[in-house]
């Protein structure tokens, strides 16, 4: 509940300036009063007046029925609310291309440079950029685009002012509905966008636009070391496997022990899956992890507190996002045991068999994410050889061999598991030395590539955000 007080008041004149809403959340989310900060500044411009394209320059789509498909020939890949905030685009579902490219949808195509803001259901008000690798990807009516003009606005500078916390206070303002949020078009159009000298708004694109093209590079890194990964074992043919070609009917399986009954952990196609692993040099999970880790995190009190005094605590949707959201806890009753070492792989470890459920999906804990405290829902994975590092082990974890053999190993009802005594089973084929190595690095260059990005997109805000406070007096 929102409530107003005599510290916070609503004054009466607000309400003509808010179209006479009588919810909240214009009032004291800090959107009026970002509203206000930017009156006093001595030039803005309505978003719409900076935009162009289908709309206006400022649209979402029609509702349609969707198909999805799998073979990547016949198939587009598509972006959802929380798909936009993804960090690994590599797993997004895939729309039927011929429903894509018609003349109906055809301009739900995103573009790079693009801001996406999503406008329905729990999530409304989050803000993405169009990276230079998103430039195939189509986005559902549920996601807000908001394409600037070139010849009126750089949009690496539009931006960064729609992702900062003025922009996000009058992002969050416009939201209509409650127990489903919406945002239309027509609510953000009149936004107040703040206009600053060609130097300015050009540093502050060009930083955002290196962000955009180092997320881009993690992203291709990531896939560069996944294919050298299984090419360099001599099982590249598995760079490329067609999972829902064929289905596990009428299988039976001869000896079964007490470790499960289960007939999904004995799956023919998993099961060849492990033979080919199998069939090349190689060590079982459970010995790489017998001096590491390999068991799901502890649980423990979370006793909240502000950002001064505490840390964030990361759960398994936000850790696939670009920047988590986590709950912030109280620093000195965390225990140590909820951060992770570096290189650790998490794995979201509970969840339910969903093709876009982040269930059986990893994540690599390096760089600036290990400041971060993590949940008991992840698997830990954690190398104790120092031949095999961590970085060499997410190239095979983040395959999609990886994510359909883990999802075999599932345990459990409605909340699945992944299996303790199976997993420690798994077969990774084991490169040679050099390989492992050069594989190792670009993962590594691509965590740095990200975490540069994060630092890039954070100085652009702190500009912005001072040239609009010292403008505003």
């Amino acid at each position: 509940m929102k409530v107003a007080s005599l510290s916070n008041p609503v004054m009466s004149d607000w309400l003509a300036d808010q179209g006479l809403r009588l919810d909240a959340s214009p009032y004291i989310a800090g959107s009026l009063e970002a509203k206000k900060m930017l009156e006093r500044l001595p030039d803005t411009v309505p978003l719409a007046s900076v935009t162009s394209g289908h709309n206006g320059g400022i649209f979402n789509g029609p509702m349609f029925r969707r198909v999805y498909l799998t073979d990547p020939e016949h198939s587009v890949p598509f972006l959802g609310t929380k798909d936009m905030m993804a960090a690994d685009l590599t797993g997004l579902p895939r729309l039927r291309k011929s429903d894509a490219t018609s003349a109906a949808l055809s301009y739900l195509q995103v573009k790079p440079g693009m801001t996406l803001i999503s406008c329905s259901g729990f999530n409304a008000g989050r803000r993405a950029y169009v990276r230079p690798d998103m430039g195939d990807c189509w986005s559902s009516q549920d996601t807000l685009k908001v394409e600037p003009n070139p010849e009126k606005i750089k949009s690496g500078y539009l931006y960064a002012f729609l992702l900062s916390r003025f922009g996000e206070s009058l992002v969050r303002g416009s939201v209509y509905g409650s127990a489903v949020k919406h945002i239309e078009p027509h609510h953000i159009t009149g936004l107040p966008v703040p206009r600053f000298d060609e130097g300015l708004e050009e540093r502050i694109h060009q930083m955002v636009e290196r962000s955009a093209w180092l997320r881009a590079r993690y992203q291709a890194g990531l896939v560069a070391a996944t294919k050298d990964f299984f090419s360099s074992v001599g099982l590249s043919e598995l760079n490329d496997i067609r999972w829902h070609q064929e289905r596990d009917l009428g299988f039976e399986v001869s000896s079964v022990g007490p470790i499960s009954l289960r007939a999904l952990n004995f799956a023919p196609r998993a099961r060849r899956l492990v033979e080919r692993l199998d069939s090349v040099p190689g060590a079982k999970l459970g010995d790489i992890c017998s001096s590491g880790q390999l068991s799901r995190g502890i649980r423990f009190k979370r006793t909240d507190s502000d950002p001064e005094h505490g840390v964030q605590l990361v759960g398994q949707r936000q850790a696939f996002w670009l920047r988590p959201e986590g709950r912030w806890l109280r620093a000195s009753t965390t225990p140590a045991e909820v951060f992770a070492r570096d290189e650790t792989i998490l794995v979201a470890a509970q969840g339910t068999l969903g093709e876009n459920e982040v269930y059986c999906r990893p994540i690599l804990v390096t760089g600036s994410w290990l400041q971060y405290a993590y949940s008991e829902h992840f698997l830990r994975v954690v190398s104790g050889d120092p031949e095999i590092p961590g970085a060499y082990l997410f190239a095979f974890f983040r395959s999609e061999v990886a994510f359909r053999l883990l999802r075999s190993l599932s345990t459990g009802g409605k909340q699945q598991d992944i299996h303790e005594g199976l997993r420690a089973e798994i077969p990774i084929p084991l490169a040679p030395p050099a390989d492992r190595a050069r594989i190792a690095q670009t993962v590594r260059y691509a965590y740095q590539c990200r975490d540069r990005a994060d630092v890039l997109e954070d100085k652009a805000l702190a500009l912005l955000t001072a040239a609009i406070e010292e403008a505003a007096g």
